[in-house]
């Protein structure tokens, strides 16, 4: 089946709840990468050293899996839609604070703050997508949800190279709780999900206990794959702009690192799409197999290139690896969630899969401190991932093109 008459085949209300998915998580993305953009300058400011700044980040990812309990939950219990707007007014709330934050302190806090809300919405978007759509066309509506990351981070790029030197970075935060607007969109074009409304109808609702009975090793099985995806595409994204910075003396706002950033993430949308379209044909687990180890060829082009040339091929295929097993993703875990959790289930596996992996950024920074080098910490890093995510992968099982709510 090609791609664009998987689209064709979908009607009117179906493709707006796919275009708003995708905007919630691009948009969810678009403010967590805004945070990666500014390390440096944070440090400057409140003189602290760049290493307790990037627990930032660890801090936003570790708070995610509470958000995707909390908010999948309630998404389980009283519907996909109203939760999904309270979850994004939520963390545009978050990232407008993060410009007001008098020290490192309070900022560290109000991104925690963020990745309690940050968690909630690729669970609830994802099922709600996945939920909606036919089953044929799962594997190309996975790989575009999936893109909106990458293109997340394109527009934090593009931002951050237009505007920091004009607004600074606690601007950036203001730009930041633009994403609000996206429920006034959820709410007049988006309908509640018909497999959710089924679940309900045959068996009201359930409590999380009873509903994840005889699932529990799913469960442990899903997070700790998620936890290779995770150290998959942060070790290869979030100190990406410091490496361009620190190793590539490019400067935060010049031309060349965000052209570096923009090759990235057309990679990320190229390699996301293809693979999540072509895992409808070849299976979910091949197709994130064979993305994941076409990953590390690319490896030395990525962070050794030697010219601009070089990286910016590197940077562009990478994230076709990178994203294209990414790409598989929100299929592949609906799949496997039983209807009475899936709004809670994938995303809370996903959420915990970034606690486990959250102190990627921390360790890449630390490990390059040390002597080794931030161009050889990520290669190493991802390198060994990919090896381990691929090996996962094999051993899991898959679901491909089960029905929902039946």
């Amino acid at each position: 089946m090609s791609a664009l008459s998987a689209l064709r085949e979908l009607n009117h209300e179906q493709r707006h709840t796919v275009l708003a998915s995708f905007l919630g998580w691009t948009l969810d993305a678009f403010d967590y990468f805004l945070f990666t953009f500014v390390i440096v300058a944070i440090s400057k400011e409140f003189h602290a050293d760049r290493t307790d700044v990037t627990l930032g980040v660890l801090l936003t990812l570790a708070a995610r899996p509470i958000g995707a309990l909390i908010f999948g939950r309630l998404a389980d219990r009283y519907g996909r839609r109203p939760v999904l707007m309270i979850d994004v007014i939520l963390f545009s709330v978050f990232e407008l604070a993060t410009a007001f934050a008098p020290s490192l302190t309070m900022l560290l806090i109000m991104r925690f703050m963020f990745g309690v809300a940050m968690g909630g919405e690729w669970g609830i978007g994802a099922s709600l997508a996945m939920e909606t759509i036919p089953p044929k066309s799962r594997g190309l509506v996975s790989g575009l949800l999936q893109s909106g990351y990458p293109c997340g981070f394109f527009l934090g790029a593009l931002v951050n190279w237009l505007l920091v030197d004009h607004i600074g970075w606690r601007g950036l935060f203001v730009v930041g709780a633009i994403p609000a607007l996206l429920v006034l969109y959820i709410r007049r074009k988006v309908p509640e999900s018909p497999a959710w409304e089924a679940t309900q109808t045959q068996h009201g609702r359930r409590s999380l206990l009873d509903a994840m009975r005889g699932h529990w090793k799913l469960a442990i099985y899903l997070m700790c794959l998620m936890a290779a995806f995770n150290m998959f595409s942060h070790g290869s994204q979030d100190m990406y702009h410091t490496f361009e910075e620190v190793n590539l003396h490019l400067p935060t706002g010049s031309g060349a690192a965000f052209m570096l950033v923009a090759l990235l993430n057309l990679g990320a949308l190229v390699g996301g799409i293809f693979f999540g379209a072509w895992s409808e044909r070849i299976g979910r687990r091949r197709a994130m197999i064979i993305a994941a180890l076409l990953a590390i060829p690319v490896v030395p082009l990525w962070t050794y290139g030697g010219s601009f040339l070089l990286l910016g091929l590197g940077a562009f295929l990478i994230q076709v690896m990178v994203q294209g097993a990414w790409g598989v993703v929100p299929s592949h875990l609906n799949e496997l969630s039983p209807d009475a959790v899936r709004g809670t289930l994938p995303g809370f596996a996903y959420q915990m899969g970034n606690l486990l992996a959250a102190g990627t950024a921390t360790a890449q920074s630390w490990l390059a401190a040390q002597g080794w080098g931030l161009p050889l910490v990520m290669s190493v890093w991802i390198a060994c991932v990919a090896l381990l995510l691929a090996l996962l992968v094999w051993l899991g099982p898959e679901a491909r093109g089960v029905r929902f709510g039946e």
